[in-house]
Order: structure tokens, then sequence, then C-alpha cells
């Protein structure tokens, strides 16, 4: 697990999976966690929607945006988000 963005409004983590020893030819898996700190909610991507996901978050950091910027797009996606936050 690997924080790579923090604010006041979102958390992103990426979760990477290796792939499981009895397959070692599978390939790994993993996706990001966004949680929604107003709403309290998160969703987990994966797949498809996950590299899409990163390739946005790639351009969008080549043009250095502001943290405004980063919580708007990420807000796109948080707008998906079903599961409610729970602490343990």
């Amino acid at each position: 697990m690997l924080m790579l963005y923090n604010s006041d409004s979102f958390a992103v983590l990426q979760f990477d999976l290796p792939a499981p020893k009895e397959d070692a030819a599978a390939p790994s898996r993993g996706g990001y966690e966004i949680v929604d700190k107003f709403a309290r909610k998160e969703i987990f991507l994966e797949g498809p929607l996950a590299q899409r996901f990163r390739e946005g978050v790639d351009r969008l950091v080549e043009t250095e945006p502001t943290e405004e910027a980063l919580d708007e797009f990420i807000a796109g996606y948080t707008q998906l988000a079903q599961q409610p936050v729970s602490l343990h």
C-alpha cells in the first residue's frame, strides 16, 4: 500500500498485489482506493478503470496542477463510490 495523494477532501492509495504463488505466470493485481473524506465513502478501482484513472492522473500531473484541480479530477471517480468508510 502506498499513499499517493492526501488532501482535505480525498486520499488516494495504491495497492499492488503479487500474483498467487501457485500461478507465477499470472500478472500482478492491484488498483487504487479513493476515499472521499466529506462523503465518508470509498471506492476501489481495478482493471481498465484503474488504468484509465492512472493515465488521467499522469496527464494532469504533467500540467503541474493545483490541489483544487486534482480534487476535481478525483471527484469524478468518487461519484461512483457506494462503500461507506468504516474504521477498524
